[in-house]
Order: C-alpha cells, then structure tokens, then sequence
C-alpha cells in the first residue's frame, strides 16, 4: 500500500450523520461542513505521520501498524486506536469508531463506521 502524499477530499457522503454518531462537537460539525481539509500523508514502511490541514489549525498523527497508538481528532480529544494493514488497506479502530483506507485508482477512500452510520469520504492526490 502506498498513501504517501498530499490528499484534498472532494466527496463526504453522509457527514452529519456520521458527526452525530459520534457526538462532535458543534464547532467541529460547522468546520467539517465548510471546509474540505487536506491531509498530507508520509508512509515509511510500516510507520505513518498523517497530518490534516485546514485553514484554521493544523493535526499531526504519528503510528506504526500493529501497534496502539493515541491520536488527536479535529477537536483536540486524545483517541486510543489500533492500526491495521492488510491487502493494501489501513484499518484503524477506536472506541467510537473503526476507519477503512484504500487507494483506488488516483482516489483515496476512506469508510468510517460509528454504530449503524457510515461516512464514506472521497479524495484526489493534488
């Protein structure tokens, strides 16, 4: 699996529910509505550092799959996760939520699951 780049999401299907689901708070829900961050991913080998841009602030994650790690969400939450990487998809699984990555073609796909609501968000390399 390559993820390294920079990714900018074009298609959230099914946001606010999604944000509901998890309870986010209502800034984060009235971020995450207008603006589409970019994320910028560096993979070596096992080891990734993910880092979300948007206008307003800037989150960096660092992991290693196989491994826990903590990670921060948009709204400043430290969340304890698992990471997971099989037939080329990166499975990162939390209390509140599980997240499926996977290259398809020149899209990224990334399919979050909070109980019984999916976000299905879509993104372009730039």
């Amino acid at each position: 699996m390559d993820f390294n780049g920079t990714w900018k999401i074009y298609s959230d299907e099914n946001l606010d529910e999604f944000l509901k689901a998890i309870a986010a708070p209502e800034m984060v829900v009235k971020m995450m509505k207008d603006v589409k961050p970019l994320t910028e991913i560096e993979q070596n080998g096992q080891d990734f550092t993910v880092k979300v841009k948007t206008l307003l602030c800037t989150h960096v994650n660092s992991f290693s799959i196989g491994r826990e790690a903590e990670i921060t969400a948009m709204d400043g939450r430290k969340i304890k996760c698992t990471i997971k990487g099989e037939n080329g998809k990166l499975f990162v699984e939390t209390e509140k939520f599980t997240s499926v990555r996977e290259i398809q073609g020149d899209e990224m796909i990334e399919t979050i699951t909070a109980g019984s609501v999916t976000l299905i968000r879509r993104s372009k390399r730039v």
